[in-house]
């Protein structure tokens, strides 16, 4: 009776090791599979994390490739627009520079210059039309700020009508000015020309003084205008600096002066008295003809060799000859009468005025 009751404890106390055994070894299985799963995680994490890093590595080398082109780019366009400037401010090719010049060289080529400028131009002239010192007179005073040829083309219908100082002076100033008026500035020269003539008509008896002295006097007239008359209406030897002669004088070497009267002071150290009206219509035919202001023809000129300017302008042969002007190039000379020896043709008289309809 006694040991009945003591067996449901005992099978108690059985079931109860065994359940606390079975949790134990189901801890002891939910620990593993908590461990398995932990470890395939971080196998996957360990195993995903180098895909993504050579991922990560292509991203960075391709931006650095494409950093690398923009930059090559860059610099490249850099050294385009650098090349398109340097180009652009390129200086035109100078003539080599040439030794040091001592004086007494510089007056043996300088005089070589006149002697081929002679041989060039045997029929150097003055190229204004006149027939007496008053004629040339009033057209040197006229070829201000204009050309021969279109003084040549007005002066003609202007002596016609006033051919002497008397004449000249006693004219109505707008009847003048009409008759003057293709030359430009025509009331500042109306009102010189009515000046210097009443001045030769009172002072001078109607007559052009020979005397530099005197012709610088004379309203509108200057040291070259004076010169110009004395040189051609009277053969007193003087030097013309006009726009010509001045620009060539300094290509030449013979002057760094930009005044006139130092211009004309230095070249007459040069050369002899003898020679200087023949060299001022030599050197202002060049001028004119070949050694223009703008593009020479350098590559056309007979005194390249001589000259310490060559290659300021057009040094190609063929490409200099189309730029030589008037008889050189084919084309009329400035005067409508020019001397007889003039190998060109005459210029062409002003054409006259269409009538209003």
């Amino acid at each position: 009776m006694n040991e009945t009751p003591e067996k449901p404890a005992a099978a108690t106390k059985a079931a109860a090791k065994k359940a606390t055994a079975q949790k134990a070894v189901a801890k002891q299985a939910t620990a593993k599979t908590t461990t398995k799963t932990a470890t395939k995680k971080a196998t996957a994490a360990a195993e995903a994390a180098p895909a993504k890093k050579p991922a990560a590595k292509k991203t960075a080398t391709a931006k650095t490739a494409t950093a690398k082109k923009t930059a090559a780019k860059k610099t490249a366009a850099k050294k385009t627009t650098t090349a398109k400037t340097a180009t652009a401010k390129a200086p035109a090719k100078k003539a080599p520079a040439r030794k040091p010049e001592s004086r007494a060289a510089m007056v043996r080529r300088a005089r070589r210059i006149n002697c081929e400028l002679a041989e060039l131009y045997p029929y150097a002239h003055p190229e204004l039309d006149f027939t007496n010192p008053f004629e040339l007179l009033v057209a040197t005073v006229l070829s201000a700020q204009t050309t021969d040829l279109r003084v040549n083309q007005t002066t003609p219908r202007l002596f016609a009508v006033c051919p002497t100082p008397e004449d000249m002076a006693a004219m109505d100033p707008e009847r003048l000015e009409e008759l003057i008026r293709p030359t430009g500035f025509f009331r500042a020269k109306t009102k010189s020309l009515l000046g210097l003539s009443a001045a030769l008509r009172d002072r001078f008896g109607g007559e052009v003084p020979g005397r530099l002295e005197d012709l610088v006097t004379l309203p509108g007239v200057g040291r070259k205008t004076a010169n110009v008359v004395l040189g051609n209406a009277f053969g007193v030897p003087g030097i013309t600096v006009d726009t010509h002669f001045g620009r060539l004088a300094r290509r030449f070497g013979w002057t760094t002066a930009e005044d006139a009267e130092k211009v004309e002071a230095d070249v007459a150290e040069i050369f002899p008295k003898s020679e200087w009206t023949m060299l001022s219509h030599r050197v202002v035919f060049h001028g004119r003809r070949v050694c223009h202001s703008r593009k020479p023809a350098c590559g056309a000129c007979p005194i390249a060799p001589l000259c310490p300017a060559y290659g300021e302008g057009e040094t190609d042969p063929e490409k200099a000859k189309k730029l030589l002007k008037y008889e050189l190039g084919g084309q009329p000379g400035q005067r409508l009468k020019p001397p007889a020896d003039y190998p060109g043709q005459p210029a062409p008289p002003m054409a006259p005025p269409v009538a209003a309809s």
